[in-house]
C-alpha cells in the first residue's frame, strides 16, 4: 500500500532532491446494532476511506458506523484531496456517526507550486486548532506518507549510485553527504571485499535525513499533530524519525505475527502507539483476502494490543459502490467488533517475550535474502535472526516482540517475562 492508493513513489522525498541536484551539476448481516447504543471498545476499529465523492465518503460511513468508530479520510493525492469543503463535510458527518478521525491528505512535494497540501496555508496550526474545536477527541491526527522504509529496502540503490554517486561530493547538502559515505563504503566493499562493521551510517541517513528530514513531516509535527503512517519494515527508526503512530501492513504473503512483533516491540520501548492496516493480498482483484483471513488478522491484532485496526478499502470498482469491500468484508469488521464487547478474545498484550537484534541492523526479514538497509546483501547474522525469529515465533505467537540494542531504549524497561538475544542458541 502506498499513499493509500497503492501507486509507489519511486523514492522518498530526499531523493527527489538529490536527483534535482545531480541534474543541475549534470458479507453484510443486516441484525448488527443499529438499534442499540454502541460500545466502546479499548481499540479503534474501522476503515480506510479511498473513494473520490462525498458520496461514496457518506455511504460507507453509514453502512459501517454500527460496527466501527475510526474513520481515515485516505484519499492522499485523490482529487477531492484539494476541496476543504468536501473534506470538512465528509468528516463533520462521520463524527456526528459517532466515529473518530484520521486525515490523510497526500504528502508534502518540494515543489511546491504545483501541489495542494494543505491548500498551500502558510501554516498548519490555524487548521489544527480548527479541527480540534470543530471534532474535539474525536481528531486523532493526520495520516502523512507511508511505506517509507519499503522504499529505502526495495529501491534499485546500486544503480542509483551508479548514476549519481560520483557526484554527490560536489553538492553541498548534509542529506547529500550522508548518502556520499554511504556510496564510499559501498565502493569499499566492491574493491576490497570489506563487510560492514556496522550499519550506524545507514540508520543515520533513514532516520535523520528520509524521515526526520521530510519536510512536511516536520511541519505537522511543529504544527502539533499527531502523526500516523504505515509500512511493512523499519518501525523501530521510523518512530526515531518522529512519528508518533505506525501501523504495520498485514497483506500479501508477509508474515502478520512477525509485523505484529516488529511494531509492537518498537512501540513498547518508545513508549509510543501501534495499530494495524489490513492491505492488499493481491495486485488484481479482488485484492483483498477473505473474510475469515481478514477476521483473524483484525482479531489477532486486538489480542497483542493494537489501538488501531483499520481496513484498506482500495480501489473503488466498477460496480461496487464501496470500493473493494464485500459482505464478507463488512462481516468481518462486525464480528470482531462484536466479539471484543462481548469478551470473546484473549489478551496477549503483557509484555511476555522479547527478541532482541543487533544495533542497527536495518534487515527487511520478509526472506532469507531480503537486504540490509536496501544496500547490503544479507549477511551471516540474517541466517541466526531468521532461525531465532522463526523459532520464538512459534513458540510465543503475537506474544513476541522484536526489538533492537539501544542504549536509549534498553530491554530491561519493557519488564518482560523472557528475553533472548539474536545470537544465543535455540532448542
Amino acid at each position: 500500500m502506498s499513499g493509500f492508493g497503492h501507486t509507489r513513489r519511486f523514492l522518498v522525498a530526499v531523493l527527489l532532491i538529490v536527483i534535482l541536484a545531480v541534474s543541475i551539476a549534470a458479507t453484510y448481516i443486516t441484525y448488527s446494532t443499529v438499534t442499540k447504543p454502541k460500545a466502546a471498545p479499548s481499540a479503534y476499529i474501522g476503515v480506510a476511506f479511498s473513494g473520490n465523492t462525498t458520496q461514496e465518503a457518506k455511504l460507507l460511513i453509514d453502512k459501517v458506523k454500527s460496527y466501527t468508530n475510526l474513520f481515515v479520510f485516505a484519499t492522499g493525492r485523490n482529487p477531492i484531496s484539494t476541496n476543504r469543503t468536501s473534506i470538512e463535510e465528509i468528516c463533520d458527518y462521520a463524527v456526528s456517526n459517532g466515529m473518530s478521525l484520521i486525515v490523510n491528505l497526500g504528502w508534502r512535494d518540494y515543489n511546491v507550486s504545483k501541489q495542494s497540501w494543505f491548500w498551500q496555508q502558510p501554516s498548519l496550526e490555524d487548521i489544527r486548532q480548527n479541527w480540534t474545536e470543530r471534532w474535539g477527541n474525536k481528531f486523532l491526527g493526520v495520516y502523512y506518507n507511508d511505506e517509507i522504509g519499503g522504499v529505502q529496502l526495495d529501491s534499485n540503490w546500486q544503480e542509483f549510485f551508479a548514476k549519481n554517486g560520483p557526484l554527490m561530493n560536489t553538492i553541498d547538502d548534509i542529506r547529500i553527504k550522508d548518502m556520499y559515505q554511504i556510496y564510499l563504503k559501498m565502493l569499499d566493499a566492491q574493491a576490497n571485499g570489506t563487510k560492514p562493521v556496522n550499519y550506524d551510517l545507514e540508520a543515520n541517513f533513514f532516520t535523520n535525513d528520509c524521515v526526520r528530514g521530510d519536510q512536511g513531516l516536520g511541519i505537522l509535527n511543529d504544527a502539533g499533530f499527531r502523526t500516523f503512517t504505515s509500512d511493512y519494515c523499519l518501525y523501530w527508526w521510523s518512530y526515531l524519525g518522529g512519528y508518533n503512530t505506525m501501523f504495520a501492513e498485514l497483506g500479501w504473503n508477509n508474515s502478520a505475527a512477525e509485523q505484529i512483533a516488529l511494531v509492537k516491540g518498537a512501540a513498547r520501548l518508545q513508549n509510543k502507539d501501534w495499530g494495524t492496516i489490513i492491505t492488499w493480498k493481491y495486485d488484481q482483484a479482488p485484492y483483498l483476502d477473505s473474510g475469515d483471513e481478514i477476521y483473524n488478522q483484525m482479531l489477532s491484532s486486538y489480542e497483542a494490543g493494537a489501538k488501531y485496526i483499520i481496513v484498506f478499502d482500495y480501489p473503488y470498482l466498477e460496480g461496487n459502490s464501496y470500493g473493494v469491500l464485500t459482505d464478507q468484508h463488512f462481516l468481518a469488521l462486525q464480528r470482531v467488533w462484536n466479539d471484543i464487547n462481548n469478551g470473546k478474545y484473549v489478551d496477549h498484550s503483557a509484555p511476555q517475550a522479547v527478541l532482541v537484534l543487533p544495533h542497527n541492523y536495518g534487515w527487511g526479514m520478509r526472506s532469507p535474502n531480503d537486504t540490509i538497509w536496501g544496500f547490503w546483501p544479507a549477511d551471516s547474522k540474517s541466517v541466526q535472526i531468521g532461525t531465532a525469529v522463526s523459532t520464538l515465533l512459534a513458540r510465543y505467537g503475537i506474544g513476541l516482540d522484536i526489538v533492537y540494542e539501544d542504549s536509549a531504549y534498553p530491554v530491561t524497561t519493557g519488564h518482560y517475562q523472557n528475553v533472548y538475544y539474536w545470537n544465543q542458541t535455540f532448542t
